[in-house]
């Protein structure tokens, strides 16, 4: 029998993308990841902990982002997650096809 393999949808691919490119600002443990998303999209994107946390889990197993125990500035233990280089050239490609996308979205909108 053939399997297909699922696609992520478009919501995982873009919850890659927001939280690669979140890192590329610099390391964040996951709610600062959360907040900075949210922050940045003046409150529309939210980013709940049952998206976040399985998301930052398959994007380390897959070698995007590095994650180590530090202490934050509350004296709390938190995992910081950083972009490896892998991650990079990966947030590369996603923007890419993102803009892409846009780009078609864009000129249905103007043109049908």
């Amino acid at each position: 029998m053939l399997r297909r393999h699922r696609k992520p949808d478009a919501l995982q691919g873009t919850l890659d993308l927001l939280v690669l490119k979140t890192l590329s600002c610099g390391p964040h443990h996951g709610y600062g990841i959360a907040a900075d998303i949210q922050s940045i999209s003046d409150d529309i994107l939210r980013v709940e902990e049952g998206s976040l946390y399985p998301a930052l889990h398959r994007m380390e197993h897959l070698g995007w982002i590095t994650a180590e125990w530090q202490m934050t500035e509350n004296n709390r233990r938190a995992r910081l997650y950083k972009l490896t280089r892998a991650g990079q050239r990966r947030l590369d490609e996603e923007q890419l096809k993102w803009d892409r996308l846009m780009k078609a979205v864009g000129k249905v909108l103007r043109f049908a």
